[in-house]
């Protein structure tokens, strides 16, 4: 079936964390390298936390690698901190003259910027690099392992935000253009009016490729599961406003046999109807369960042969509803231990989401005298989804003392300009400054404010740590739950005060050199407290007694070495990881403890499928806890 895609040069593979991205990704580029010998195949991915090596059981770098059975095959994993090395030595010093020639700043007083963590940096970096791969053809073929659905339309969107960021660069060369035809009389290109060209050029071919439906097609991965489905729909129509075309869905681990897990089979083909029904008449394809996990190429390529292209499902009655019964340890009471902040934190599609809102449920009915709050800070948000709820920016009730919210970057975003981006956008440009002329107010702070008026991919973690600081500072919750987004974006918002720390002193530091031009005391105060407010949340967020980090992982191989990888970043990051939730567990699939030798292993046994979403939290949250303590407290 992999056949109906032999047309195209470039296929991305997205979808909700977890449902196996990596895997088909991998089995359809052994695929084409099977197919096309003579051609050049290069499999990478965008995501910074890839697990390509733990499915192709082969070593990857940061450069591209011919895996050993194929050698017309390359995989490489995008190292963006790398790749940011490599932009800076082509294109710094043409930026630098143009932030020269757009604001009071010399251009070496952006030369600190470059050595910054930032915002978006994987999925700016992984957007030119696609670009340049495919400009420059290196590959006949290109297959990308995106990372989960969110970031990749964070990626995505990039196209639009380049655009104007190149506008606005355009806008200070245009000050240089009227500035020395007015003092010369006549204006000759120079070498950043060739280098904006070529940018033009780029950004151009780049777009035409990833919009041509005879070039591209992002191919979706989902399984059977209501959270991922309506995940995938949501994913789908932002898939139709960015004009990307949308080529097909892979509906992974399907049960082919109904009698080894009825529950879930029956939920399984409700699901695959369901599938069927919104795919704008692109096809769908069911990847069936494997025995064992598909890893390495001999498991890979039969994986490809099983692939099954679907029409109509036949749908069964549900069984008879059976609710496992606990397995010990559980939790402890986070709230009298004085734990203000719980992360919940792991590989996409782990049952992340499920497991913040189960302990936000058992913490309500354990302490019905307390507020506590579920907040989801992942892009492609599901925790309405996991309560049955339409929730939104604002925090909405789920009982008298537990309430949901699901984090909106762009309100916060525009909360954000109005506090500092503007302001900041002026005081760059020199605007109100001793420097001001006509050429000046003309070009200047309107190109400033276009490049504020972007929201960077990526964003999104920045935000959200400023969101949460600001609940966390006004102690109106007794304990705040975040659900986050899947690891190597989870690392990003751990990683966000120092980063925006750094941010902040070099800002601090550009005023103190032009403070008897820019003025703006006052805004410099405030940027000051938002640092304050920035280190107090750092240092809460390594304080074991505030701030508990609660992973999740499932029985797989994938899934269990990104974990270990995830708690040695977070041992070295000093935040306090004291549990890990086994999520599905049965006695057949017990994980080794001595992998995780500093944590208490929390088992959470597989949910019945066919319930409401709301029984499935609360049941998760009786299995979690002790059933006596929530009932003792209830009384």
């Amino acid at each position: 079936m992999m056949d109906y895609y032999d047309s195209l040069h470039l296929v991305m593979f997205s979808g909700k964390g977890g449902v196996g991205k990596t895997t088909i990704s991998c089995s359809f580029a052994r695929y084409w390298a099977r197919k096309f010998p003579q051609e050049k195949i290069l499999l990478i991915s965008t995501d910074p936390a890839h697990s390509l090596g733990d499915v192709l059981q082969s070593e990857v770098k940061d450069i591209a690698l011919a895996v050993t059975d194929l050698p017309n095959l390359s995989v490489q994993a995008l190292d963006a901190q790398k790749l940011l090395l490599e932009f800076k030595a082509k294109y710094s010093y043409f930026l630098e003259i143009l932030v020269e020639r757009g604001s009071l700043a010399d251009g070496g007083d952006l030369a600190p910027v470059w050595d910054l963590n930032w915002p978006g940096l994987n999925e700016l970096m992984g957007l030119l690099e696609i670009q340049r791969l495919l400009a420059e053809n290196e590959a006949d073929r290109v297959i990308i392992d995106m990372a989960p659905s969110g970031h990749t339309l964070n990626l995505l969107r990039l196209k639009d935000f380049l655009d104007v960021i190149l506008n606005s660069l355009e806008l200070f060369q245009e000050k240089h253009r009227v500035i020395t035809q007015s003092f010369k009389g006549s204006y000759t290109a120079d070498e950043v009016d060739s280098f904006l060209v070529e940018m033009k050029h780029q950004l151009a071919e780049g777009r035409r490729l990833l919009q041509d439906e005879k070039f591209t097609g992002c191919l979706v991965v989902g399984i059977s599961e209501p959270m991922c489905f309506s995940e995938t729909e949501r994913f789908l129509n932002s898939l139709e406003t960015l004009d990307v075309p949308y080529a097909g869905l892979f509906i992974n681990h399907i049960l082919l046999n109904s009698e080894l897990e009825l529950d879930r089979y029956a939920e399984q083909q409700n699901l695959l109807n369901k599938y069927l029904n919104l795919n704008n008449n692109q096809p769908v394809f069911i990847v069936p369960q494997q025995r064992v996990e598909p890893l390495g190429g001999v498991a890979l390529d039969s994986l490809a042969s099983q692939i099954q292209k679907i029409t109509s499902v036949e749908l069964v009655p549900p069984p008879l509803i059976q609710w496992p019964t606990q397995v010990l340890p559980s939790f402890h009471d986070f709230i009298n231990e004085g734990c203000k902040l719980i992360i919940i934190g792991g590989k996409g599609g782990v049952g992340k989401t499920t497991v913040a809102a189960a302990i936000a449920w058992a913490s309500a009915q354990q302490h019905p005298d307390k507020k506590i709050q579920v907040i989801s800070i992942d892009p492609a948000h599901s925790l309405g989804d996991a309560f049955g709820k339409d929730l939104g920016h604002e925090p909405i009730s789920l009982t008298s003392n537990l309430c949901g919210q699901e984090i909106d970057a762009n309100r916060v975003l525009e909360q954000f300009r109005g506090d500092y981006l503007w302001e900041l956008a002026d005081m760059i440009s020199g605007e109100g400054s001793q420097a001001d002329t006509t050429v000046n107010v003309a070009y200047v702070p309107e190109a400033w404010r276009q490049i504020m008026s972007q929201a960077l991919p990526g964003i999104d973690e920045m935000l959200s740590l400023i969101t949460v600081m600001d609940l966390l500072d006004s102690n109106q919750q007794d304990l705040i739950i975040l659900d986050t987004a899947p690891t190597g974006h989870l690392l990003r918002f751990l990683e966000m005060p120092s980063a925006l720390g750094d941010w902040l002193s070099w800002i601090f530091k550009l005023w103190l050199k032009y403070q008897d031009v820019l003025g703006r005391v006052d805004f410099m105060g405030r940027l000051r407290n938002l640092r304050q407010q920035v280190v107090q949340a750092q240092k809460k967020l390594k304080n074991s007694q505030h701030t508990q980090f609660i992973g999740v992982i499932q029985s797989e191989v994938a899934i269990i070495s990104e974990h270990i990888r995830l708690t040695e970043s977070l041992k070295n990051m000093g935040v306090n990881q004291r549990y890990i939730v086994q999520n599905r567990y049965s006695p057949e699939v017990e994980i080794d403890h001595s992998l995780f030798p500093e944590q208490t292993m929390i088992r959470l046994p597989g949910l019945p499928r066919s319930v409401e979403a709301i029984d499935r939290v609360k049941g998760a949250a009786s299995l979690l806890f002790e059933v006596e303590e929530l009932t003792a407290n209830k009384r």
